[in-house]
């Protein structure tokens, strides 16, 4: 006889790990016990040799669906009189590291309850068990018991109790569990929040919506502002009142059925739309479709997810090919999650609001996902992977990474792993900031961790930077914007070993005080050079430039030309006079920092191409350029590469004067977009090349916003691994800034 003692950790709490190994113990007829403790979940097991084996081998392979293990640790210890296995309470400890499991969608058995008649929970909008639900969005602090959870409101009727209590049922510590009568319910208000009466809230709304009406949804994370996405009439004027002229609208369809009704997807796509954590999910949209074309304006893509909590399910079920939506919010707020809030943001554009009591605790958005070269790619990591812990290469000091300005998130370390926050969002907003301080305080708390470091952008100015300087009691750690993208992609990898970084964005605080974005490093998590980068070019009233493309048109046509700059046509739709300031601007330097950033030359060629003279969102132009390019046109422009003292310079006047020759020869914007994207693409291969020959390695990163582009990551990895490069691209963490924190993280520790 020999007695065990495991533990285990990683997400192992409120996932049915205890009644696993519970029925697992049963299985090989073992006595002991289990329970959650502050770091996962400890078992003691006592039997023969053989059925310890196979216990502990089934532990690692048979776990359930939502349980990640991170640590397993197994000792000998001796064997005592017990006869039974039990489930034993939680024990609280010093030192809490239990990991969290994120807010997760409706399982087939749950699902398939709420549509059964027959059973005690049909069409109960909030159904869960230990293998979906909410987690992150309600969890208060841990261990994770109801009490440390918003679902402390709601004390157990007798039926759901003896679920709760009940080793074998699947509902055993399902710490969301309820049911109609002790649970959540909902309510119907009007848009100055009076109750409207109705003896089903579900089908009041639906019939709202089929009337083109717009209804808030309370969702797992926060607000959703809902419409029929087949109403021109009803989106349209969503639009209107959000104040959010054409920034595409996130679709919500039953199933994939209906989605193949208005847009294409592949197995991987599929499968990345139908798992646990349902992301948004960028899919082609059809030829012919029967949504408003007010949904994703001058677009090539729907976001599409498919429901995620049963309320989702009962809204969409026969009744809708598709909802929009989208967050519940004004463009460039956070998502509203606490009901008063919602009730005084949203009043002015919601009719209705389909709302209940169970309190969200943490604001979490929706992820967004596109598939890249047959994988998937996070292009928003949040809701369904927070906080999901990523492996870094090796144990570290805790550090506090605080992101940068836009599409915020921060990151805590504990040992080999990084927690990512949600995405918070762009910094600029008084209210965005307020939540970036709570979650970093959500995230110290449910971690339960004191950073000794505390790491943010180069940048003085950031309201990230300025909170992590007044941080108490922690080492300050400043990371350069790119080396931190550089980082960020090393470290999903696991790899400390260098490379050279190609990292393309948008703005980005360089070390000589300028403003980078079109970089050449080479450098691992320790430190980098700049080997190279795009020439600086004016950026013509700062931030003015990022908002109004044509400014960089005009800063780039008059580097290329001089005042002989050929008449081009979106110089027809600018005033003249302020075509003179802004040249004037340019000339004398006044208010025109200068810049490499790859972001900006996008927004130049996207306005030459009259695409885009305003942008309304962030990256619009760069979007709309990639959206209109013709893959079938196999040409590109030349780009000049020269040395001067620091290191290589990629001049892209020839390529200016290419796009414009072709313009004014009547070539379509479709053409000239390809054979920009395949010039880019061309000058990233040919830079790697000579860089390889001076000594660097032949390991790439592709960072930064920028390789969001589908068309030019794709053509510059095939161009680089053809070349015999090692190519890595990001996956797990998102290319843009939203994974700037674990870079951060990963770099400060080295520091």
């Amino acid at each position: 006889m020999r007695r065990r003692r495991f533990e285990i950790e990683g997400i192992v709490q409120g996932v049915g790990f205890r009644p696993f190994v519970f029925s697992l113990a049963r299985r090989y007829a073992l006595a002991g016990w289990v329970l959650n403790d502050a770091r996962g979940v400890s078992i003691e097991a006592q039997g023969d040799e053989e059925a310890l084996g196979a216990f502990a081998r089934a532990l690692q392979r048979e776990h359930p669906p939502l349980a990640v293990i991170t640590g397993f640790h197994v000792e000998e210890i001796a064997p005592q009189e017990e006869g039974e296995f039990s489930i034993l309470a939680s024990r609280d400890e010093t030192r809490r590291s239990a990991q969290i499991a994120p807010d997760t969608w409706v399982c087939p058995e749950c699902l398939a309850e709420l549509f059964d008649p027959a059973d005690r929970r049909y069409r109960y909008p909030f159904i869960n068990c230990t293998n979906c639900g909410p987690r992150y969005s309600i969890v208060t602090a841990v261990p994770y018991d109801r009490p440390s959870t918003t679902m402390v409101d709601f004390p157990l009727c007798a039926a759901c109790l003896a679920e709760y209590e009940d080793p074998v049922s699947r509902r055993f510590h399902a710490q969301p569990n309820a049911c109609v009568e002790c649970g959540p319910r909902l309510s119907l208000r009007d848009a100055e929040g009076a109750l409207l009466p109705c003896d089903d809230p579900v089908m009041a709304a639906v019939a709202l919506l089929r009337d083109g009406k717009i209804v808030a949804i309370k969702g797992l994370g926060g607000y959703h502002l809902a419409v029929d996405a087949r109403s021109g009439e009803g989106v349209a004027e969503l639009r209107r009142r959000k104040v959010r002229d054409e920034k595409p609208f996130a679709l919500m369809s039953f199933d994939l059925d209906d989605v193949a009704r208005y847009a294409r997807f592949d197995e991987t796509e599929a499968r990345l739309l139908s798992g646990a954590e349902r992301p948004i999910v960028l899919l082609r949209q059809r030829e012919e479709h029967p949504l408003s074309p007010l949904v994703a304006p001058r677009n090539r893509y729907f976001g599409v997810m498919l429901p995620y909590t049963p309320l989702h399910y009962l809204l969409l079920k026969d009744s809708f090919t598709a909802l929009v939506m989208t967050s519940g919010n004004h463009s460039d707020e956070p998502i509203a999650f606490e009901d008063g809030d919602a009730q005084e943001r949203l009043g002015g554009i919601a009719d209705a609001f389909l709302t209940h009591d169970r309190r969200i605790h943490i604001r979490t958005d929706d992820s967004i996902a596109r598939t890249m070269s047959g994988r998937p790619l996070l292009l928003r990591r949040s809701r369904g992977y927070v906080p999901r812990g990523v492996l870094l290469p090796r144990s570290q000091p805790c550090v506090l990474a605080v992101g940068g300005e836009l599409k915020n998130t921060v990151c805590l370390t504990r040992d080999d792993r990084a927690y990512l926050s949600h995405h918070v969002g762009d910094l600029k907003n008084p209210e965005t900031f307020s939540s970036f301080c709570r979650t970093v305080d959500h995230l110290r708390a449910i971690l339960d961790l004191t950073p000794e470091i505390v790491a943010h952008d180069l940048h003085p100015d950031y309201d990230s930077s300025r909170y992590a300087e007044a941080f108490p009691n922690a080492r300050k750690v400043a990371v350069q914007h790119h080396h931190a993208h550089l980082a960020s992609c090393l470290a999903e990898h696991g790899t400390e070993e260098d490379a050279i970084g190609v990292i393309f964005d948008g703005i980005g605080y360089g070390a000589d005080g300028r403003i980078w974005g079109g970089e050449f490093l080479v450098g691992d998590l320790t430190g980098y050079r700049r080997a190279g980068h795009l020439a600086y070019a004016a950026m013509p009233g700062g931030d003015a430039a990022t908002k109004e493309p044509w400014r960089m048109a005009l800063s780039y046509i008059y580097q290329v030309y001089g005042r002989d700059y050929p008449a081009l046509p979106f110089l027809e739709e600018i005033e003249a006079s302020a075509v003179r300031i802004v040249l004037q601007m340019i000339e004398k330097g006044f208010n025109s920092p200068m810049t490499s950033s790859c972001g900006r030359l996008f927004d130049a060629v996207a306005a030459l191409c009259a695409l885009r003279t305003t942008v309304s969102y962030e990256g619009q132009a760069a979007l709309e350029l990639e959206m209109i390019l013709d893959p079938k046109e196999t040409g590109s422009y030349r780009c000049d590469l020269r040395r001067d003292q620091h290191g290589w310079i990629v001049d892209p006047s020839p390529l200016i004067r290419g796009a414009v020759e072709d313009l004014l020869e009547g070539a379509p914007a479709a053409v000239v977009s390809a054979r920009f994207h395949r010039a880019l693409a061309q000058i990233v291969a040919a830079m790697c090349r000579r860089l390889r020959d001076e000594g660097a390695p032949g390991r790439v990163v592709l960072s930064g916003g920028v390789f969001q582009n589908l068309f030019l990551t794709e053509s510059a990895s095939a161009l680089l691994r053809a070349d015999r490069f090692e190519v890595l691209t990001h996956s797990l963490v998102p290319p843009n800034d939203g994974g700037l924190s674990l870079g951060q993280a990963a770099v400060a520790a080295r520091a």
